[in-house]
């Protein structure tokens, strides 16, 4: 299921009272990107996503939220929000339930053979835990690479550089639990 977001960013955006330079500048997206976003036609990755919810004082599920009817503690299976990005190359399935008092993330994400989810390493204040359920994933932490196999964990404070590659010749599938919160 891919969810459109460009109406959500620019109403903000405009709630903000900024152009699309300015928020370029803030979030170090660039003007051509947030364009193609805002009209749809691309989907960003989420770290670019998660730069523009930073630089507009939000966090990335406002692109996502819909109101749920009751509090929510258990999600059943099929029931779980599915976040796709990268033309289709990585998905983010969000494990918790969407209450405002949660302190973490918790996500499968599979990342499709041969993607990364971001050019750049990203930093931000946090910790983050994973662990490979299927297939291969080389982790970029603070200059190094590291291996996962099936099976694998890695836990590391986040404001290191990082950044997650599949160059396994298979989908990789893993659990992570992040802090703060970032959808």
């Amino acid at each position: 299921m891919e969810i459109l977001i460009g109406a959500k960013l620019k109403q903000l955006r405009t709630e903000k009272k900024l152009s699309i330079a300015e928020l370029s500048k803030l979030s170090d997206v660039s003007t051509g990107l947030i364009s193609q976003i805002e009209r749809d036609l691309v989907v960003p990755s989420v770290t670019s996503l998660w730069r523009l919810a930073k630089a507009l004082d939000t966090n990335i599920n406002y692109f996502f939220h819909e109101e749920p009817t009751e509090e929510h503690f258990v999600i059943r299976k099929g029931e779980h929000q599915t976040i796709v990005t990268h033309h289709d190359s990585s998905y983010y399935k969000l494990l918790h339930a969407d209450r405002p008092d949660r302190a973490m993330d918790m996500m499968e994400i599979t990342l499709k053979s041969g993607y990364s989810y971001e050019k750049k390493a990203l930093s931000h204040d946090g910790e983050e835990c994973g662990y490979v359920l299927k297939g291969t994933l080389t982790v970029f932490l603070n200059g190094r690479d590291y291996i996962l196999n099936e099976g694998d964990s890695i836990y590391f404070d986040s404001s290191l550089p990082h950044k997650y590659i599949n160059n396994g010749e298979e989908d990789c599938i893993s659990i992570w639990a992040m802090t703060p919160k970032f959808f």
